[in-house]
């Protein structure tokens, strides 16, 4: 197997020839465009682009906010009959659902097909096995982990959830996992529709990842969902995350792996 990570939060896996894309992003500067002039400045995190071309067996999305399911980059990457898996829909009225909509929407005007995930339900797609394990959203929006597994290794990639208690179910029934992905950048949101804002991150700090990649059991951790996006005052992330990465896994029983955008890790066999 081997595990390639797209910067933000997309992951590429390859295993027997086959590729799956998890939350591939392909336009960053879409991702906050409905909030007008000023997120046009925002720095945007570093991304490359998926090997697949065409080929991926099935695209997972963790959840529908725009930097995790980009129409145009699952487009480029899955083939014909390849299908977008996302959590499960949440019903409630519109105005509910803004975060969800512009995702969404792009992806019924790139025809791509979609199917639901119901949390903690296996399925297969070529050499694959994928399970959709529990996440929490800061915002209220269905999340999902996903976990991959295919030649005997387990990658699991935890979207932006904040921290929560399924950790210790996720490792008794599906763990240890031989790689985690875990978001580190602790945002705080401000968003319009989110109102009164919660002055709690609604995602993961990195003492946070930390802590769960131990509970866990993981072997690897690999920081992701940081290095870009600042917009005073909807989306304030840390500023110090890689640093903070660093020296909460100092003593963990893992080891603690940062990648480029773009770079690969074989996981080893245990």
């Amino acid at each position: 197997m081997r595990v390639r990570w797209l910067g933000w939060a997309g992951v590429e896996i390859e295993a027997d020839g086959a590729t799956v894309v998890i939350d591939p992003l392909a336009d960053p500067g879409a991702t906050f465009a409905p909030l007008g002039e000023e997120a046009k400045r925002t720095k945007l995190p570093a991304i490359v682009a998926p090997e697949a071309r065409g080929t991926a067996v099935a695209g997972l999305v963790s959840h529908l906010h725009r930097d995790h399911t980009d129409a145009g980059a699952l487009a480029g990457a899955l083939s014909e009959d390849a299908a977008v898996h996302e959590p499960v829909r949440p019903g409630g009225a519109d105005a509910e659902n803004l975060s969800l909509a512009q995702a969404s929407s792009e992806l019924e005007r790139a025809g791509l097909r979609r199917r639901e995930a119901e949390t903690w339900g296996r399925f297969e797609v070529g050499p694959f096995a994928f399970t959709p394990l529990p996440a929490v959203d800061g915002l209220g929006d269905p999340q999902v982990s996903w976990l991959v597994e295919a030649d005997s290794q387990r990658v699991l990639h935890l979207g932006d959830t904040v921290f929560h208690g399924y950790w210790w179910r996720m490792a008794k029934r599906h763990g240890p996992f031989d790689v985690v992905f875990a978001p580190i950048n602790g945002a705080v949101v401000d968003f319009p529709h989110l109102q009164p804002p919660s002055p709690l991150a609604a995602a993961m700090e990195p003492e946070q990842a930390a802590v769960a990649a131990e509970a866990l059991g993981a072997r690897t951790l690999v920081p992701m969902h940081y290095g870009g996006f600042e917009i005073d005052p909807w989306y304030q992330p840390i500023e110090d995350a890689a640093a903070r990465f660093e020296t909460a896994t100092a003593e963990r029983p893992y080891e603690a792996r940062v990648l480029e955008p773009g770079e690969s890790l074989e996981p080893a066999a245990v």
